[in-house]
């Protein structure tokens, strides 16, 4: 197996698909970790980041008024959405490790990981959306809705 430490190298290496299918595994598994931890965990006590504090502020200052209960794909995939996500995203090279890295994403968080409730982000716009989420409280429905036993 050829380690890969970019999207852009995937895009260079002759056996592309096997390749994109394994990185699609791995954000699926990221994703039913996750899923998982919040649905057994307090998600308001959650530490995602060595840096959440101050993810979550530059996103608030970036974002204020995004709506992350359920995300709109147009707020982060369209031109104008992508023009003011790149600079918060970039502001976190060096800080956030594999800050860009493909990870899904729930576009309404109080469902799993399906494929018309996910969208394909940047770590680090998950880990935004995420900490954001679970402080400002819309993460307890996973979390209250889970089974114990």
């Amino acid at each position: 197996l050829v380690a890969l430490t970019s999207p852009e190298e995937v895009k260079n290496q002759a056996n592309a698909p096997n390749i994109e299918m394994i990185w699609a595994m791995k954000a699926y598994q990221h994703a039913e970790v996750y899923f998982n931890l919040i649905s057994s965990v307090d998600p308001k006590f959650l530490k995602l980041t060595k840096v959440d504090d101050q993810i979550y502020a530059e996103f608030r200052k970036a974002f204020g008024d995004l709506k992350i209960d359920v995300l709109d794909p147009e707020e982060l995939k369209s031109e104008p959405a992508k023009a003011k996500w790149r600079p918060f995203c970039m502001q976190f090279e060096g800080i956030v490790e594999d800050f860009n890295y493909g990870t899904l994403l729930r576009l309404d968080c109080t469902k799993g990981y399906m494929e018309e409730n996910t969208i394909f982000v940047t770590r680090i716009q998950f880990f935004a959306v995420e900490i954001a989420r679970n402080r400002e409280g819309y993460n307890n429905t996973v979390y209250s809705h889970a089974p114990r036993g």
